[in-house]
């Protein structure tokens, strides 16, 4: 490939797609050092990426309004990329690389891409194996020539914010994107007793804009930040439990021990990849990408004695933290 011409990279969102494109963003660098790299992202999610040293630059999309989305338009039409690659395989993020006006814009097949009338934008349809997004995101830039394989999922330091415990703590980030991935928030509040009483204190952290929903639990220590105070809290904490969300992956990108929590969506497909943390998921359940306003019957099957259990021996198994099990 010319080195003339940049490499768009297209995944707008959200926390936990980014994450899992991480380590094939930095195998595409490390395959062609003399590209310049460019990632289409939307604005919410310009935090976790700056400062990347396999970024060139951040191009952000914004389609709040007519002249937000113009503008987003003209600045993807002044990238001039020779390659295009959607890592997300909506419509929308198809879209976008076509008009940007690549030489070759590269997508997941139709039978990959998570709305199939995507792929009709691509000049490459690539098919890809394997069950987890990480290892598919990999196989699309080999398809591009990459062969300096890294799996470095470089990360921000992130910001203190709020009051963090001065002692060990456990952090817990209970919502995700959809309602029926989530467990109970009464039993976050029976966890943090049973934490307590051994010696460990349990901290909710949640986005400034959802703290009052738990007002109703007065048992709960309650983190609210942004992003980067997200990333920071994750950092400090000695492990983790989460949901199938992006505090989820970020933490087993960082290589926290803990424990992830699965209903409906399928840990093979969308857990923590190669993590150090302990996955729970009712063995009779069926695996399901509905989204739901409530929470999944399976996750109310998961009891706090088997997370605490789970917890325990993650710690135990792991005798050091904060080893990012992804970089090589």
């Amino acid at each position: 490939m010319s080195a003339a011409h940049p490499i768009l990279v297209i995944r707008l969102g959200a926390m936990g797609d980014i994450i899992h494109a991480l380590p094939a963003v930095a195998t595409l660098k490390r395959s062609f050092p003399r590209r310049k790299v460019v990632w289409l992202v939307a604005g919410r999610w310009v935090p976790l990426l700056e400062g990347n040293p396999y970024i060139d630059e951040l191009a952000v999309f914004e389609r709040k309004g007519l002249g937000s989305l113009r503008g987003s338009w003209r600045r993807l039409r002044a990238i001039r990329p020779g390659l295009a690659i959607d890592f997300q395989g909506l419509v929308q993020s198809a879209l976008a690389g076509w008009i940007a006006g690549p030489e070759a814009l590269m997508g997941f097949d139709r039978s990959i891409a998570r709305e199939p009338l995507a792929s009709h934008f691509y000049t490459h349809r690539i098919p890809v194996a394997g069950p987890h997004r990480v290892e598919r995101n990999m196989q699309l830039v080999r398809a591009a020539g990459a062969d300096e394989v890294c799996w470095d999922c470089w990360l921000p330091e992130g910001k203190a914010e709020g009051s963090l415990p001065a002692r060990d703590f456990v952090l817990a980030s209970p919502f995700a994107g959809w309602n029926s991935k989530q467990w109970p928030l009464e039993l976050y509040v029976a966890l943090a007793e049973r934490l307590r009483a051994e010696g460990l204190e349990l901290v909710v952290n949640v986005p400034a804009e959802r703290a009052r929903e738990l007002a109703p639990f007065p048992g709960l220590r309650v983190h609210s930040s942004s992003l980067a105070g997200l990333i920071h809290a994750t950092r400090r904490a000695v492990a983790v439990i989460g949901v199938d969300s992006g505090p989820l992956h970020l933490a087993a990108a960082l290589g926290k021990p803990g424990v992830a929590l699965f209903g409906p969506t399928d840990p093979a497909q969308t857990g923590p990849f190669h993590s150090r943390m302990a996955v729970l998921r009712s063995p009779e359940v069926e695996t399901s990408y509905r989204r739901e306003s409530g929470i999944h019957a399976s996750m109310r099957e998961i009891s706090v004695e088997d997370v605490a259990a789970a917890l325990r021996s993650s710690l135990i198994r792991c005798s050091s933290h904060n080893v990012e099990l992804w970089r090589d």
